[in-house]
């Protein structure tokens, strides 16, 4: 099964995004408007996920656990595609990063 996909250029830079990495990931660099649920949280947070009009972007570092992410997202009836690439295309292609404490990087 073919998952729908997004690249990071056809988001904006202030897009809101679930970020499923683990909490180390998201306080060293991070999409500005992103939702922070790591990914063995979603399941049991659903209730917690960002309400858009069109579908949710899920992003990790590279889009591999996104992927998974999604696939359970769209099997509970959410509309959700996967960031391509993850963090490390947002900031390859120059889009802004923030983190928690210090200068933003993607790890």
């Amino acid at each position: 099964m073919s998952l729908p996909e997004i690249a990071v250029t056809d988001l904006s830079d202030d897009a809101v995004v679930l970020d499923v990495r683990e909490p180390n990931e998201w306080a060293r660099g991070h999409v500005p408007n992103a939702v922070h649920l790591p990914m063995g949280s979603v399941a049991d947070q659903l209730a917690s996920l960002p309400k858009l009009t069109g579908p949710l972007p899920v992003v990790c570092r590279a889009g591999g656990r996104s992927a998974k992410v999604v696939e359970f997202l769209r099997g509970q009836g959410i509309d959700a595609v996967n960031v391509t690439g993850g963090t490390l295309a947002w900031a390859a292609a120059g889009k802004p990063l923030a983190a928690d404490e210090g200068e933003p990087t993607v790890i």
